[in-house]
């Protein structure tokens, strides 16, 4: 294999790939990075055996062939070279070596066979349908706060994706709940996704996805079996396990009679959540609010370390509450408001809080109080 390519496209495709690759190995060739060249183009691609990504490069291919390399360490060596430098990748089988050559700066690395590179297996795909990037990232980004990391509940481990009933029909839905707070986000179904076995995408996979999903422009294609979902662009393809296991009936958690309503600007909500919390312990992080007619007292007592307090003016006319939650809680929820207004749906202070932006219901919140 003999190649020639831009170090911005060759940094680009490792940087994906290598991220992918586990830090800690006890198989070698899982630190590799499989390299293949062909035509007018690379492909490089990386597994840790849940996870694999395909990215896919323009070069200028001297000579065909493959071979594999440890992914961070030619990662570090890419990254370092100067802006613009034109890369020369060549293997020789014999010696088992890459050599890496740009202007004055020549590597050379060990290599392992591509015949020990574990491929993953191709699934047959139920169902196949293309999400815009944007759509796919809202459902993802807003919902991956909520992901448990408890490994006991491993179901809980990642992104629950199904086709769920919504409001207006059926629509493309994301749900994560790690058992003190849940979120639950919907876009409208794509077309061919009517019959998609729901599933649950690990936290890990969640990560990498936001890369794919950084052009606006892009359309993803996702596919989606009872074992596998890949998320696919012209470049790049990632293709996943899923969690084995059943996501919990989300639906029961969510509350339908909470009529007390509480109307806050989000920005200046998360702010003084975020300043009354600097005296609390950090084990609890507890915050109580106390609502009264028009008026929100936020307030921290933390024997050990100081008190604080915080009014904020807001929209309320029911009866006084006090409540108490987890300020981490309130201020990832709170982050999640992309409009102006923060709407709180309250029933008592021992249960759960349900929050959505403004009058939109198509991203939902909710939140279990903590006593203070």
């Amino acid at each position: 294999m003999k190649i020639s390519i831009e170090r911005a496209a060759l940094l680009k495709a490792v940087s994906q790939a290598q991220s992918v690759v586990e830090r800690r190995n006890t198989i070698p060739i899982l630190a590799n990075v499989l390299i293949e060249a062909e035509s007018e183009a690379i492909s490089l691609r990386a597994t840790d055996l849940d996870i694999e990504v395909v990215d896919k490069a323009s070069a200028q291919v001297v000579r065909a062939g493959a071979t594999t390399v440890n992914a961070v360490l030619l990662h570090e060596i890419v990254r370092k070279l100067p802006d613009g430098a034109l890369v020369m990748l060549s293997d020789d089988p014999a010696s088992g070596r890459l050599s890496v050559e740009a202007g004055r700066s020549r590597f050379s690395l060990a290599t392992l066979p591509r015949e020990d590179f574990p491929v993953m297996a191709s699934s047959e795909y139920e169902s196949n349908f293309s999400v815009a990037a944007p759509v796919l990232r809202r459902l993802f980004d807003k919902s991956k706060f909520a992901i448990s990391h408890e490994e006991t509940r491993y179901y809980l481990n990642g992104v629950y994706l199904h086709v769920a009933e919504g409001e207006g029909g059926k629509v493309l839905r994301a749900v994560a709940t790690d058992g003190h707070r849940l979120a639950r986000i919907d876009a409208p179904l794509p077309e061919g996704a009517e019959n998609m076995p729901g599933v649950i995408v690990p936290r890990k996979t969640v990560a990498e996805l936001g890369k794919l999903l950084a052009d606006d422009d892009t359309e993803i294609a996702v596919s989606v079996s009872e074992t596998k979902v890949r998320f696919a662009t012209p470049d790049i393809t990632l293709t996943s396990k899923v969690i084995d296991g059943t996501f919990p009936d989300y639906t029961r958690v969510i509350p339908t009679g909470n009529t007390r309503k509480l109307e806050v600007d989000a920005s200046d909500f998360a702010k003084a959540v975020d300043r009354v919390a600097t005296v609390s312990s950090e084990r609890s992080r507890a915050v109580k609010m106390a609502l009264d007619e028009d008026r929100l007292v936020l307030s921290v007592n933390a024997p050990d370390s100081g008190a604080a307090e915080e009014e904020l003016a807001v929209a309320y006319g029911d009866e006084p509450l006090e409540i108490g939650f987890n300020a981490k809680y309130l201020l990832e929820i709170a982050s999640q408001v992309d409009r102006e207004n923060a709407v709180f749906m309250f029933n008592s202070a021992g249960d759960p809080t349900l929050m959505r932006e403004g009058n939109d219901t198509s991203a939902v919140y909710v939140v279990m109080p903590m006593r203070v």
